[in-house]
């Protein structure tokens, strides 16, 4: 896989403002639709970005920013946060991501670790710095919040006092333009470093698996303070010369709605929990676009087959599901743009560029129809961009395969389905019960939003299934419902797989990027019964 679709050179040197602002500069092309959350919108240009980023560049160069320096942006989806990323890449500066729902520890423990030289926030989430010991400079993008705290810079007077030409420093295909840190469910948030080759594997997946077309109005509702969104809401739509946009406000069916209507969304990306989230408000809710889809990508976290029917039938519009990880990038889909088989629950092919295969824990590539590890071939994956944890060992990484740490399965027409995590697969009375089947099956009854299931400890079968299940509206829980839902599965799957055990919940623990956190649930479970001994 060649890198024709960048315009630097990787010997010369690279630059992300350059590919992902300058290079189309010239034509008035919009880059950023902006809509608040009270209807106000604003829109901006590249040739508008390129003059502000420069401005932004400028000031990172008066405060002594260097290139390979990090600058943090606590940020909600406004034309500031662009402005940041795109000026902090034009500096050779390393941009990185705080999620604006992040407390004070989890800030701190990340502009820590990248040694970040400035952070960028807003009135609203500057509260949250105080508690930090080691804080280095504050801009604040409003000129109230920035009166508050005398130290404090603000942010649109720094860039109105500096030019509006920045030459942009080119850098190596291998230097960081990217700061970025897991998720973390299965531990502590890890750092690493994205260089700048990873651009060519974003705009491959944008062009192949999202079919991004310049007649599109595309939305990734994703928060670009996570991988999905800084990935493929800023980076890659804009690397391609396609604007961006950005709704600054929380999500719901009624926002989703009127924003899609408003700038007549064709292409839409999210998580399964905003989708699942819109098949709770019923078909009613979402008629006024139905017809107006032409392709909807999910990522995050295995969509349901449920999830994939619905939009069919409700919005006459195709979802598919995309796998990847922030190490990765997008790496295994359904492809809207490449002609391929598409079965109900697999997570589909290898996105061009990577290999993926399954293997046992041994490193031997298994056959069809046997589950095992989820890998990359590193040899054979060229667009293979991550290279290991900047503060931690990396195990997962080795010099042939790079082990995931999901569980799945090749099928025999050269599909990967993905089973669960590891730590996540169920072992009851031998048989090894992925938690993504169990659960499709439950969302599928009527009752259930949404359901987790776990493996719960048991003297006899190892385990046993248990599932966590929200409902409806209209639905009361009881034990009629629980066996019901108990049957529903058993007569889906199989006599062996079903719940064994059902919890009805308000809510199902997740990150703050949506993914739901069984790990909670199974400890909650492994607690439970040693505090019954």
């Amino acid at each position: 896989m060649a890198y024709a679709d960048l315009s630097g050179r990787l010997a010369e040197g690279l630059n992300a403002c350059i590919e992902c602002c300058d290079r189309h500069v010239g034509a008035n092309r919009l880059a950023l639709q902006w809509e608040s959350q009270d209807g106000r919108s604003e829109s901006y240009t590249f040739d508008q970005l390129q003059a502000l980023s420069a401005r932004f560049a400028n000031f990172l160069q008066a405060r002594g920013v260097q290139p390979g320096d990090t600058v943090a942006g606590l940020l909600t989806r406004r034309p500031e946060l662009l402005i940041t990323i795109l000026g902090t890449w034009r500096a050779g500066a390393v941009y990185q991501p705080l999620f604006t729902a992040f407390g004070s520890k989890a800030i701190e423990h990340r502009v820590t670790t990248s040694g970040a030289k400035l952070i960028v926030t807003d009135s609203a989430n500057r509260s949250k710095l105080d508690e930090i010991d080691v804080l280095p400079p504050v801009a604040v993008t409003d000129a109230q919040g920035a009166a508050q705290r005398p130290h404090d810079l603000a942010f649109w007077p720094a860039l109105d006092a500096q030019t509006a030409v920045f030459a942009p420093v080119l850098r190596s295909a291998d230097d960081a333009f990217l700061t970025m840190f897991t998720s973390g469910t299965t531990g502590a948030a890890k750092s690493l470093t994205v260089p700048l080759r990873a651009i060519a594997a974003f705009v491959g997946y944008m062009r192949d698996a999202i079919d991004l077309r310049p007649e599109d109005s595309f939305w990734n509702i994703a928060d670009p303070g996570w991988a999905y969104g800084l990935y493929y809401a800023v980076t890659g739509p804009l690397a391609m010369g396609h604007a961006t946009l950005f709704y600054d406000g929380g999500f719901s069916v009624e926002s989703l709605v009127r924003v899609a209507r408003k700038y007549g969304v064709t292409n839409l990306a999210g998580s399964p929990t905003a989708f699942r989230l819109l098949i709770a408000a019923g078909p009613e809710a979402l008629s006024p676009l139905k017809g107006q889809l032409r392709a909807v990508s999910s990522a995050g976290e295995p969509l349901n087959p449920e999830v994939i029917r619905w939009f069919g039938e409700h919005l006459d519009v195709v979802i598919h599901d995309h796998y990847g990880q922030t190490e990765l990038g997008m790496v295994l889909c359904n492809h809207h743009a490449l002609a391929h088989p598409v079965h109900l629950g697999a997570a589909g092919f290898a996105v061009p560029g990577h290999r993926v295969v399954v293997i046992d824990d041994a490193g031997n590539e298994l056959k069809a129809g046997v589950p095992g590890n989820l890998a990359l071939d590193v040899k054979r994956s060229p667009l293979l961009w991550f290279r290991g944890y900047a503060n931690a060992p990396t195990p997962s990484l080795g010099e042939r395969y790079y082990v995931t740490g999901d569980t799945a399965e090749l099928n025999e027409d050269g599909s990967i389905s993905f089973v669960g995590r590891a730590d996540d697969v169920i072992t009851s009375s031998g048989y090894r019960i992925g938690p993504f089947d169990v659960e499709s099956a439950l969302i599928e009854h009527p009752a259930v939003i949404e359901a987790a299931v776990v493996g719960k400890p048991d003297p006899e079968r190892t385990e046993i299934v248990k599932a966590f299940v929200v409902l409806h509206p209209g639905h009361e829980p009881n034990e009629a419902l629980a066996e019901a839902l108990k049957q529903h599965v058993r007569h889906r799957l199989s006599a062996h797989a079903y719940p064994r055990e059902i919890a009805f919940v308000e809510a199902l623990p997740k990150t703050p990027s949506g993914k739901v956190q069984r790990f909670i649930l199974r400890n909650q479970e492994i607690a439970a019964l040693r505090g019954g001994r």
